[in-house]
């Protein structure tokens, strides 16, 4: 069976976007996005996370606030005191600010993921990645004055997700989760809310986690083999970890994942402006399928999204990921 590539989501955001943010402008950039992944021979595309693209929120690329602000029962203008509620939350101490303050139950608002796809789909053949950030994330980014309790609040933010997500046919739908990697506490409440949005999923489930891309910064710490009770719980088909920034001495731990989950692997390091060679990324390659079976790793892909690499360096990196690949495979 063929190890696939793909992408993590996002990508450099052509400089054009900052001054002209257009339906037209947007589209132009995200057929750019869709083009070069094709040349670089990528097999599964993603539309770079532009539908998201905001030059005001340029830390978390529209990772959060996209989310945030179209859903109802959530306010983005803060006081004072909503502003120091929410710094008194020591895990999140890489945000000043909150994403929003939950005053009323959480609805689908004026969010409209179905739409974003459509826009992609039609400019693209390839098979298509579809991205979504997960309910723990958001829930961990907002001051709750409404349910009080996090369970609550995650589980009513992941039954918009779903409602949204049932509606698009993408060959695969990619939750992200980049908190939940140093917090694995939280699997109790965290883990039935991100099954409820998968359960809404028609395609191929990928749940992505990583240990935080803030800015070009890593933001958590923690250990993968703390996380395998949270990932053998999940209804994923496959993950998309974090490994080539951290290496690989923590692969062994994935002995443990349940057979049936796939364990898509990182390769390209996205806080390092070196482009990886091909025969290095063949070496990763390799060393996984000899450590855990080639029936285990579907994908290989970057560590985590491309936006705060020069567009140079992210399509030079998936040039070598492709390249990588073929290597490790034979394929001329």
């Amino acid at each position: 069976m063929s190890i696939l590539t793909t992408v993590v989501g996002s990508y450099p955001t052509p400089q054009w976007l900052f001054n002209n943010t257009s339906r037209g402008a947007l589209r132009d950039a995200i057929m750019v996005v869709l083009k070069t992944q094709e040349l670089a021979g990528i097999d599964v595309v993603a539309d770079g996370e532009l539908n998201r693209f905001d030059p005001s929120h340029p830390e978390t690329n529209g990772m959060i606030d996209y989310f945030i602000s179209r859903m109802s029962g959530i306010r983005t203008k803060f006081s004072v005191t909503d502003i120091k509620e929410f710094r008194a939350d020591t895990q999140l101490s890489y945000r000043t600010d909150p994403a929003g303050i939950v005053f009323d139950s959480v609805g689908e608002g004026l969010l409209n993921l179905q739409r974003e796809y459509d826009f992609t789909k039609a400019l693209t053949t390839s098979k298509i990645k579809f991205t979504c950030t997960g309910p723990h994330m958001l829930t961990k980014v907002l001051t709750d004055r409404h349910y009080k309790k996090r369970d609550e609040l995650c589980m009513a933010i992941a039954r918009v997700l779903r409602a949204q997500l049932e509606m698009i046919d993408a060959e695969i739908i990619q939750i992200d989760e980049a908190n939940i990697s140093g917090h694995p506490e939280d699997r109790e409440w965290a883990l039935p809310a991100l099954n409820e949005v998968l359960a809404g999923i028609k395609g191929v489930r990928g749940v992505h986690i990583c240990f935080g891309n803030y800015g070009g910064q890593s933001v958590q710490k923690g250990f993968w083999k703390d996380l395998m009770p949270f990932l053998n719980g999940m209804h994923a088909n496959h993950y998309i970890l974090e490994f080539a920034r951290r290496g690989y001495d923590e692969l062994e731990q994935f002995k443990d994942l349940d057979p049936k989950i796939g364990l898509g692997l990182s390769v390209i390091d996205i806080k390092d402006t070196q482009i990886e060679s091909p025969e290095l990324i063949a070496r990763r390659i390799d060393h996984a399928v000899k450590l855990l079976g080639a029936e285990r790793i579907p994908y290989v892909h970057p560590d985590c999204g491309f936006w705060m690499l020069q567009r140079s360096v992210a399509d030079g990196k998936m040039k070598a990921l492709v390249a990588g690949r073929n290597l490790y495979e034979g394929r001329s």
